[in-house]
């Protein structure tokens, strides 16, 4: 089974990093789509107070509840810390999006027992398992 199907099939509770409140926004086309495919979003952007009608929160350690799934919609080089935050609050992976790299954070992940997946979309991959 591929580390994207595991994640998909497995996870319920999906932690947006970065998803913006702008519709046009591909962070909100993704996360928009999960919550209709059932997954339990929750947007981490410090600058929100609500998006997709979830409580947003300004990062992953002010979550109050498990996270399975991190999914990152920031920059390469902003990935190390939040993979050090998805550590901490016990997430089971780290879903980096199409053209976010960073291949020391995913090794880190990787050490800490993380599943990982880099560089591909959740909506895209989704949509190839529903198929």
């Amino acid at each position: 089974m591929s580390v994207e199907r595991e994640i998909l099939n497995s996870s319920q509770v999906v932690a947006v990093v970065g998803l913006s409140p702008k519709s046009d926004r591909p962070s909100y086309q993704v996360a928009s789509y999960l919550k209709e495919q059932g997954y339990r979003i929750i947007p981490v952007n410090p600058r929100a107070k609500e998006i997709l009608g979830e409580l947003c929160y300004p990062n992953l350690g002010s979550i109050p509840e498990p996270v399975d799934v991190v999914d990152i919609f920031r920059r390469s080089e902003e990935v190390p810390d939040i993979v050090e935050e998805a550590i901490k609050i016990g997430a089971k992976a780290v879903w980096m999006q199409e053209g976010v790299i960073n291949k020391e954070a995913a090794a880190q992940a990787r050490e800490a027992g993380l599943l990982v997946v880099m560089d591909k979309c959740m909506l895209k991959e989704h949509r190839k398992l529903q198929t």
